[in-house]
C-alpha cells in the first residue's frame, strides 16, 4: 500500500511541477509524505485497538503493547521531524544542496534512527 501511495504522490507532484513549471511541488512532496505517515501513525490508534506499526510489523517482531506504543510514537515524531527538516532545507539552501540532502541525507538519517530503535525493541521484546 505504501509504495502505491508514494507512486501516486510522486506522479501527482511531478505532474504539477511540469504543468506549472515550478519546482516547489517537488520540494514539498517529501514533507507531505512524511506528514501523511506521521498522521497515519497518530490517528491509527483511534481506528484500531493496536498501533499501526503493530498491524504492519507484528508478525515480524513480538513486542509488548507498551513497546509497540513507544515505537509507534517514536516513528510518528521522526516523520514529523523529517518533514520539518525538509522544509527548513529547501527553504534556506540551494536546489543542489536540497537534492543532495534528499538523495544522500534522508536515507542515512532514517537508517541511523532505525538502528537507535534496537534498544527499545530488545527491552520490550516478548519471549517466544
Amino acid at each position: 500500500m505504501m509504495p502505491l501511495i508514494s507512486g501516486i504522490l510522486i506522479t501527482f507532484f511531478g505532474g504539477l511541477t511540469i504543468y506549472f513549471n515550478n519546482p516547489i511541488f517537488i520540494y514539498v512532496k517529501p514533507t507531505i509524505i512524511n506528514i501523511l505517515f506521521a498522521l497515519a501513525l497518530f490517528f491509527g490508534k483511534f481506528f484500531t485497538k493496536d498501533s499501526i506499526l503493530k498491524k504492519i510489523m507484528g508478525k515480524s517482531i513480538a513486542l509488548t503493547d507498551t513497546g509497540w506504543e513507544l515505537l509507534n510514537r517514536r516513528w510518528m515524531y521522526f516523520f514529523f521531524g523529517l518533514a520539518i527538516l525538509n522544509e527548513c532545507i529547501w527553504r534556506t539552501q540551494t536546489e543542489e544542496f536540497w537534492v543532495n540532502f534528499k538523495v544522500w541525507g534522508m536515507l542515512p538519517i532514517t537508517l541511523i534512527f532505525t538502528v537507535f530503535q534496537i534498544s527499545l525493541i530488545n527491552k520490550h521484546k516478548l519471549d517466544e
